[in-house]
């Protein structure tokens, strides 16, 4: 199993480039969960935007298996993004032209990976969306659209599974399903697992709980 994990430290994210929220200090090792937590705008989504690689803290470190993305230039940030981290944000940026299918190869070959047309097939039968594998994401339900986004983000064994309210469109069965297969890949593929939430049934679920704070 590989030992991958993450560390951010005094991270301070911006809005309106002026300091607006902090993130407690944590440090998640291979298998190891935890919510991110707040209420609504208080920086959850900015915080995991920096932590993958897309949008520059105010300040702080954020470290992923030794390295700290943002001392990458862009085009080495993508591609570090690609190999290392899962992520499931609340606009799913699906490609709309291809099918379900074709979403999950394009995660693996944009990467500069080999696709693995076995674990695509997996995780599309563990996600309950293999019967969907020829359809456009234009056709799909939210929660179908979420559960692909999800399939997408675990494609390439991350070693860092960053998601933004990943059970918000979904039911009791189908949230309860995917957290569990969330833990489960990230316990298997030796990957931490960060989730922002305000979903009771997802801070139950992980081993630790931290909570935005917006500056005064």
């Amino acid at each position: 199993m590989n030992t991958h994990n993450i560390s951010v430290g005094g991270l301070v994210v911006e809005r309106g480039g002026k300091p607006f929220a902090t993130a407690p200090d944590f440090t998640l090792e291979a298998g190891q969960t935890l919510a991110l937590t707040g209420a609504s705008g208080a920086g959850k989504s900015t915080a995991l935007m920096a932590m993958a690689g897309i949008r520059p803290p105010h300040l702080g470190s954020i470290v992923i298996n030794g390295i700290d993305p943002w001392s990458l230039s862009p085009s080495k940030r993508d591609r570090f993004r690609g190999h290392f981290i899962g992520l499931v944000f609340q606009t799913f940026h699906l490609v709309d032209a291809v099918s379900v299918e074709a979403n999950l190869t394009l995660a693996a070959t944009c990467a500069g990976l080999k696709p693995d047309a076995a674990r695509i097939k997996g995780l599309m039968e563990r996600l309950g969306i293999y019967e969907l594998r020829r359809r456009l994401p234009g056709s799909l339900s939210q929660g179908q659209a979420q559960r692909v986004a999800v399939a997408r983000a675990l494609v390439n064994k991350p070693a860092v599974i960053i998601a933004d309210e990943p059970t918000s469109a979904l039911d009791d069965a189908n949230a309860l399903g995917l957290l569990a297969l969330l833990r489960e890949t990230a316990q298997e593929n030796g990957a931490a697992l960060v989730l922002a939430t305000h979903d009771g049934r997802v801070t139950q679920a992980v081993d630790r709980i931290v909570t935005m704070e917006v500056m005064q």
